[in-house]
């Protein structure tokens, strides 16, 4: 009994082992991609930019991004039917976009057949 309590023992600090190696070299990894390939926040204007410019590319004027629906709701903060009444037109601008890509995708899928 005192053999199999001794083995198990061994076998759960050599994982434990094994694990922490593992998690140091991809922590060690993980900081040389970020700090070879220059990912910092804000390193990249013109990536940014352009990011922004494909997210923004539909002309709807509904929030895309985080940044963008905390200031509707900032915006909005102290109005709830205002906010109601936001919330409502971008739903439904929303479910029209969605609405939008649903023939194309039927067009796409019957054409793969």
């Amino acid at each position: 009994m005192a053999n199999l309590f001794s083995k198990t023992i061994s076998r759960v600090s050599n994982l434990l082992s094994e694990l922490q190696v593992k998690r140091f070299i991809s922590v060690l990894l993980v900081g040389f991609l970020l700090l070879t390939t220059n990912v910092a926040p804000g390193s990249n204007k013109a990536l940014a930019d352009e990011i922004n410019s494909v997210v923004h590319q539909d002309g709807s004027q509904r929030p895309k991004t985080t940044g963008e629906w905390n200031k509707d709701a900032r915006e909005t903060e102290g109005n709830p039917g205002e906010r109601a009444k936001k919330i409502g037109q971008q739903s439904a601008e929303a479910v029209k976009d969605f609405g939008s890509l649903y023939p194309d995708t039927v067009e796409r899928s019957a054409n793969a057949e």
